[in-house]
């Protein structure tokens, strides 16, 4: 019994790990779709959002079924309430990609975003990409040091963010408010995915640790 619940355990990680691995698919494709007006891509990841929903519904149940049938304690309560969190994040990672999709496909056949702000969403996209997949590596193995690195591609991401908003404020702006707009809240979409990455890292560290470290902030949408 005892083996069949510890395996059980390690199945919710391999799940949280998968779903993260589908979340920074649909980034690399949305940040495709946005950059090169790509509807197909687009429509793909609108249509595949609900999987990563049923998988986050899938481990929400199995999580907490553990923990009315099997009362765990010390890491295994950790370790389950640690995926139910992360979960919740690595959905809202899904949700993001999905808001850059439907950007695309709004604007679609014209562009989103103009020529001189491309490359920072390009980067932005590949940071983001970068992050949830370290991300899933470190859920995979629990690598404390790995997971604390996940802040630097954090802080690169908030970087580029701010830098975003000079571009957009520069008295050169020639796009207009809706371009402005659109702009705006597609930077700070790649800014929550990079912070709930950061967030899911925390867990993974507060599993082996006990304790929650206190770079970075828990993200929200």
């Amino acid at each position: 019994m005892r083996e069949a619940y510890h395996d059980q355990l390690g199945q919710l990680a391999d799940q949280l790990a998968d779903m993260c691995g589908m979340v920074g698919d649909a980034m690399e494709r949305a940040t495709t779709a946005l950059l090169e007006s790509d509807l197909a891509l687009a429509e793909q990841v609108i249509g595949d959002d609900a999987k990563v929903d049923d998988v986050r519904a899938s481990i929400e149940e199995q999580s907490y079924a553990l923990l009315a049938l099997q009362a765990p304690v010390a890491t295994d309560l950790r370790t389950v309430l640690a995926v139910i969190h992360a979960a919740e994040s690595v959905e809202r990672m899904g949700d993001l990609a999905l808001h850059v999709a439907k950007a695309a496909r709004r604007r679609h056949p014209q562009s989103v975003l103009g020529d001189d702000v491309k490359p920072y969403f390009a980067e932005m996209g590949r940071i983001a990409v970068e992050l949830a997949r370290e991300t899933t590596e470190v859920i995979r193995t629990q690598d404390v040091a790995r997971a604390r690195l996940i802040e630097d591609a954090d802080d690169a991401m908030d970087d580029l963010h701010r830098h975003l908003f000079t571009v957009i404020m520069d008295k050169d702006w020639q796009h207009g408010v809706a371009s402005a707009v659109d702009t705006t809240l597609l930077g700070r979409f790649y800014e929550r995915f990079a912070d709930h990455a950061v967030s899911v890292a925390k867990r993974t560290v507060f599993v082996v640790t006990g304790r929650m470290p206190g770079y970075g902030d828990d993200a929200d949408l």
